[in-house]
Formats: structure tokens, C-alpha cells, sequence
């Protein structure tokens, strides 16, 4: 059997994949994979597929994020092959809100480059703004690890998928939880009770493998009975112009869109701590900014 898939990959003149694309982490770029031989890109960094190939990598994908949950590239590529007709569903949610409208005519994105920590830090405590870059602080992570969207076909859906991506992070600071395994699995049973994507449902049900018993009880108890009934009633969380609420109260925000915390989490580090980093970070912003003046 594996001998038949080997040769398979060798002759099949038009499978883009090499049979060692799957073994290292970075390999799905367009450097390792050859285009499919009748299908052009359709924006930069597009990597056309065709049926069988979308669906041998839907499966490849599948099983090394499974073995290894690092693979950020492996569950990036599950989400774009299994997406299907969740796009389009979500697309058309957004063009009958007026955020959403906006978002998919202009089309922001969220980096580093785009998002000024040092104003976002300004903010009073208590807003959206500075309630995010805390959070950054706290979880020691940036917005800048989000794989690029490479395997959807139209550069409208393909951006649906990139914006859901870049807005996972203010999911997690919206609903006060932390970057680890359980809040994670956690935040995807949300995800799929809000958004309805395929692979927030299979991250759901075999991410709790990893868990021991005993954090596997409390998932179950605590984290989904909350997931799914805010998820559920929570607004679209993709018609949410983020960007445009730096300077709102997180409290309003979270009355506004019917969400309400979860069970206390478990964080690496201290809110005060995070808090203090935060006010640094102000404080350097402030002096750069006299400075400039």
C-alpha cells in the first residue's frame, strides 16, 4: 500500500506535493510545491489545488497536526482544505452587517506592522485597546505568527479565512483566556458554536486527547458547557471591526456582543506582572513620542 502511494507521488505529473512535504515544519511554502499544471494563482502566495489534491492534503494535514500540534503550517492547511461551504456562509454573514462590510471592502490586516503597541498602550486601563496589548504581555506572544492563507481558491473567501485567523488572538483577550492546551481546545469549541468551521469541530474533538484525566474532567464540565452556550449566542465574531475599538470599554464591548467570561483559567504569568510590562511599554511610547516633538 504505502509502496502504490510512493509511486503514486513520483509519476503523478500534476500532484503538487513532494512525499517529504509533510515530515518538517515550513515545508508547505511555495518553494516545495509545484503549481497544479491548469490552474493559474489567484493572488500572490496561491497555491492552486485541485480536487484529489485538496483532499490528500486535507488528510495529510489532519494526521500531522495530530502528531505534532506545533505544525502551525498542518493546521493551517487542514483549516483551508475543510473549510468548504463555511465561507461563503461566513462572507455573505458579512456583507449583511455594516462592520463587516467594511472589513471585507478595506480589508485590514493584523501585524506588528499594522497595529501601533505603543499607542494601544496608552489607552486607560479598561479599554479594548490596552486590554489587548496586557494580554500580549501576559501570554508573551505577538501577532505576528499567523500563517498566511495559500490553498483557497477566491481571493475574497481566502481573506474571510485570513481575518478569522488574525482575530483568533482578540478572541482569546475578549473571553479572559490564556494561550495553553485546554484554553485553546476551549476557545475552538467557541469558535465552532459562533463561526461553525470545520476545523474548530475536529480541533474540538481531538484536541481533549491530550489532555490528562483530570483536565479533560474540568474541559468537559466547565470550559464546553460555557463554550457552546456563549459561543451560540455571542454576535458573529467575525463582523467585528476590531481595529475601530481600541479606545471602547472592554466591559461594553463584551455587553454588546453577549459574551461573558469563563471559568477561571489557569496563566503562566501574573496580571500584575503583565499590567507592569504594559505600563513600560507606555511609558517608553510616551518618552518616544517627547522625544519626536
Amino acid at each position: 500500500m504505502s509502496t502504490s502511494i510512493c509511486h503514486l507521488l513520483r509519476t503523478t505529473r500534476r500532484f503538487p506535493f513532494s512525499p517529504r512535504a509533510f515530515r518538517s515544519p515550513g515545508v508547505l511554502h511555495v518553494a516545495s510545491i509545484r503549481f497544479s499544471s491548469n490552474i493559474q494563482p489567484s493572488y500572490e502566495g496561491h497555491i492552486p489545488l485541485n480536487w484529489f489534491e485538496n483532499a490528500l492534503l486535507a488528510v495529510g494535514s489532519a494526521v500531522m497536526s495530530l502528531a505534532d500540534p506545533r505544525r502551525a503550517d498542518m493546521i493551517a492547511a487542514l483549516g483551508e482544505t475543510t473549510a468548504g461551504s463555511s465561507l461563503p456562509r461566513l462572507r455573505d454573514s458579512m456583507l449583511e452587517s455594516p462592520e463587516g462590510r467594511r472589513i471585507l471592502k478595506q480589508r485590514p490586516r493584523v501585524n506588528s506592522n499594522t497595529v501601533d503597541m505603543g499607542k494601544l498602550s496608552q489607552y486607560p486601563e479598561g479599554t479594548f485597546g490596552r486590554a489587548y496589548v496586557t494580554w500580549l504581555e501576559r501570554c508573551g506572544v505577538t501577532p505576528d505568527t499567523r500563517e498566511p492563507v495559500r490553498y483557497i481558491s477566491d481571493p475574497e473567501l481566502a481573506y474571510v479565512m485570513q481575518r478569522y485567523r488574525e482575530s483568533h488572538d482578540f478572541y482569546h483577550c475578549i473571553c479572559n483566556l490564556p494561550v495553553n492546551v485546554e484554553s485553546e481546545i476551549a476557545l475552538k469549541y467557541f469558535e465552532f458554536a459562533n463561526l461553525g468551521l470545520p476545523m474548530t469541530a475536529l480541533s474540538a474533538i481531538f484536541g481533549p486527547l491530550r489532555l490528562t484525566p483530570q483536565k479533560r474532567h474540568r474541559l468537559f464540565t466547565e470550559y464546553v458547557p460555557w463554550a457552546l452556550k456563549c459561543g451560540g449566542t455571542a454576535q458573529n465574531m467575525l463582523n467585528i471591526y476590531w481595529e475601530e475599538r481600541w479606545d471602547q470599554s472592554i466591559d461594553e464591548m463584551k455587553k454588546e456582543f453577549r459574551i461573558w467570561d469563563p471559568p477561571e483559567a489557569r496563566w503562566r504569568k501574573p496580571l500584575n506582572e503583565a499590567k507592569a510590562a504594559a505600563e513600560k511599554r507606555r511609558n517608553a511610547a510616551a518618552a518616544s513620542t517627547g522625544d519626536t516633538q
